[in-house]
């Protein structure tokens, strides 16, 4: 009797392993999306323009023409309230979330926002754009200086970050108040590259005194600087979102667009499930079709540049590229004492400028 007991016990033991290690495993091609399709639905928060998704979007309906897709389009600081609103709210409705706030999007998957899931294409991703199988990169995109060819003379473009130090530094009263970039206090993205170019060089700070220099125009997106340096408004704009102003650059000769040469940063828009999704089964269909082999060259195609290492980027040549990590080390940035000391130290750096 007691041997048939201990067998009895060791068989469940047994039986309750092997059920919690099937649980663990990615479903199966086949049943996720029978599972998606009863679903029904997917819903997603980004903020890349719905025009530029349309047809990543318009694909996955024709191949799932059950699942309706729903994808709202708001600025990062927006997504990232509005999420924390409905969770708080306890009113999940959203399935994905994807931004390119990169330490936004960290800071909410620490804080226990997102659920893990271990997409099949995990093998064809560089290491910086996969955190815990529940942040996935799913672009890569270079971060560029525009400036305007009737303003600034072909021998004197910059190239490093140190040549636009120098030029800035140059007493050009032309290029007083026709300086823009990012306003980091107003913008995530706009912050995030701002500690990413300290964590890059200490030299930034030399750069910051010659932007403040000039009086620069702050802006909340990269659509406010590349307009302004397009009509003319700015001579430069520092810190854009390349694959957007090269789109821009296409329609405008007097567009010039620059990856400085001693580094440039590339971020990446990142996504997840979220943790309450209506939709689980749904998000991860959609979410393992932008990182497809299909689903990234349609994004390729409006400018969105594939992360995947097993396909030609298909966008600029970068001489030193400095990927932008998705791991914890981003959210350090948000710290409210840290924020407070580096946009400190940015608002004295300002204030002296205007002084001088």
């Amino acid at each position: 009797m007691r041997r048939s007991v201990i067998a009895g016990i060791v068989l469940c033991a047994v039986l309750l392993a092997g059920a919690t290690w099937l649980w663990l495993q990615p479903p199966s091609a086949a049943r996720l999306q029978a599972e998606a399709e009863r679903e029904g639905a997917v819903r997603i928060l980004g903020n890349a323009d719905a025009e530029a998704v349309a047809p990543l979007i318009a694909a996955f309906r024709r191949q799932h023409p059950q699942l309706n897709v729903t994808y709202e389009d708001l600025q990062s600081s927006d997504l990232h309230r509005r999420f924390l609103a409905d969770a708080a709210a306890a009113q999940p409705g959203v399935d994905i979330v994807w931004s390119s706030a990169m330490d936004l999007q960290a800071k909410l998957i620490n804080d226990g926002h997102a659920q893990a899931y271990a997409s099949p294409h995990k093998a064809a991703l560089p290491p910086e754009a996969l955190w815990k199988d529940m942040g996935y990169g799913i672009t890569a995109e270079p971060v560029a200086l525009v400036y305007n060819r009737r303003a600034i003379a072909p021998d004197r473009v910059p190239r490093t970050h140190r040549a636009l130090e120098q030029l800035l530094t140059s007493g050009d009263p032309a290029l007083r108040g026709r300086v823009a970039t990012y306003d980091p206090a107003q913008s995530d993205v706009g912050y995030l590259y701002l500690t990413q170019d300290l964590a890059a060089t200490r030299d930034t700070y030399a750069l910051w005194r010659a932007l403040a220099a000039n009086d620069p125009v702050l802006a909340s997106t990269t659509a406010e600087m590349v307009d302004a340096v397009a009509e003319g408004r700015a001579a430069i704009g520092y810190n854009v979102v390349g694959p957007y102003a090269l789109q821009r650059a296409g329609a405008d000769d007097w567009l010039g667009i620059v990856f400085l040469q001693d580094y440039t940063l590339v971020a990446s828009r990142i996504a997840f499930i979220a943790r309450d999704a209506p939709h689980p089964a749904a998000g991860r269909l959609f979410l393992d079709w932008m990182l497809s082999r299909e689903g990234q060259a349609l994004l390729a195609g409006e400018g969105l540049p594939p992360v995947r290492t097993d396909m030609a980027n298909g966008g600029p040549d970068v001489a030193h590229p400095r990927a932008i990590p998705g791991g914890p080390q981003l959210f350090v940035n948000l710290d409210p004492v840290k924020r407070r000391r580096v946009l400190g130290e940015w608002d004295a750096i300002l204030a002296e400028g205007a002084g001088s």
